[in-house]
């Protein structure tokens, strides 16, 4: 009988805590919406890494697998002659189709193009293909104009570079290598990295760069995942090569760590430190409520009620309010952020990359446990001070 009524004690007083709650509208919102605020920014931020992580994934095929220069971190300090994508293309376990090997060799370049948004300049990945390239990437559409046409000084322009940079829609022109090359085409990859970049002919680009035979990489597609071990040994140890392969999920992993990082240790710095501030809120929220009842809480005390009774309703206030605060908090940064795109520098290629917020389910519960432990440290120390308030002291309050 010691433990249901130590039940209904708490029954009864969380529940009078509760329905209090409207004669502290004024404090209690404040409280419940400054947790909000440090949630939306937190989801807010993190969403860019995980907007990146998506967009990383959606790169890649576990079949694809990328061969540069022995030593390269990038695309941008690799390079390749004519000659090593030849033999490249003859590896074993490539995908073979009647066109050939799925084998792509291509250029890296770099453009400067204007925002949109800002109208400063910005470093735009500029590719060369192969007519493999379109069998490499699987998820490569058309959806906007019509392909280049080989051998011509035409460009097609990935969905993300299009929304980001101007002179990117169908019909204009960009400059390149000092020529005016007509935009035809716009494509999607599905979400993936491509779609911040523009695509040319290799071929012709060499020629306008004074590049050679020369590429950066060459982009293979394998019969299976299964293949990629020999395929690897046989180039790293081919004596005619010098070459790093590794497969494409990896190498895009790789590519956007530092910025994932980056971002990931700002959002939680920009947390922690609103969080901070957000506990301090809760902290005089939860104070004003036990100073507000403290003849109740006597009055209560002194009718047999016992401490941890009063200590569990105001941490059930505190939580509740934070709780509230977390789940506006959390579908604000959804409304407002998920799908909304932007653009950011890639550290690993100096070049922009286009890419899509992502508001997930996870980062959303994420933020809500996040603002339950702040309605936690916000309620804990002023419900230790009401259990502790003398009795008869608090009594004699008016």
């Amino acid at each position: 009988m010691g433990l249901l009524n130590w039940f209904s004690q708490v029954a009864s007083v969380v529940g009078f805590s509760v329905k209090t709650i409207p004669e502290r509208l004024g404090a209690s919102a404040s409280a419940a919406f400054g947790i909000a605020g440090v949630v939306a920014v937190m989801v807010g931020v993190l969403s860019i890494s995980q907007g990146i992580l998506y967009m990383v994934q959606q790169s890649s095929s576990p079949e694809n697998a990328l061969v540069l220069r022995s030593g390269s971190s990038s695309e941008l300090v690799s390079g390749l002659s004519g000659d090593d994508a030849e033999i490249v293309a003859e590896g074993p376990g490539i995908l073979r189709l009647d066109e050939g090997a799925v084998a792509s060799p291509e250029l890296f370049l770099i453009i400067n193009l204007p925002m949109k948004s800002t109208g400063t300049d910005a470093n735009v990945p500029l590719r060369g293909i192969a007519p493999a390239a379109y069998k490499v990437r699987d998820r490569f559409e058309i959806v906007e104009g019509r392909a280049f046409q080989w051998g011509l000084n035409e460009v097609i322009v990935g969905r993300g570079a299009s929304n980001q940079f101007a002179g990117l829609s169908v019909g204009e022109t960009i400059e390149v290598a000092g020529d005016q090359w007509p935009v035809v085409g716009i494509f999607e990859a599905g979400g993936g990295i491509a779609e911040s970049e523009i695509w040319g002919d290799a071929a012709i680009l060499q020629s306008a760069y004074r590049r050679g035979n020369n590429f950066q990489a060459v982009y293979t597609k394998l019969e299976s995942p299964r293949a990629f071990p020999g395929f690897k040994d046989s180039l790293t140890t081919d004596p005619r090569l010098n070459v790093r392969v590794v497969r494409e999920a990896e190498f895009y992993s790789g590519q956007s760590r530092t910025l994932r990082g980056l971002v990931t240790g700002i959002g939680t710095v920009i947390a922690l430190l609103m969080g901070l501030a957000a506990v301090f809120g809760a902290l005089n929220t939860m104070y004003s409520a036990v100073s507000s009842r403290t003849r109740e809480i006597a009055t209560l005390r002194a009718l047999g009620f016992k401490s941890s009774p009063v200590v569990l309703s105001i941490l059930f206030e505190s939580l509740l309010l934070a709780l509230i605060g977390g789940l506006v908090g959390g579908t604000l940064a959804y409304l407002a952020l998920d799908g909304f795109r932007a653009a950011t520098i890639n550290f690993s290629s100096f070049s922009q990359i286009a890419f899509a917020f992502d508001v997930t389910p996870g980062l959303m519960l994420q933020g809500v446990l996040y603002a339950v432990i702040l309605g936690l440290f916000g309620g804990l120390f002023p419900a230790i001070r009401a259990a502790r308030l003398p009795i008869s002291a608090a009594l004699r309050e008016q």
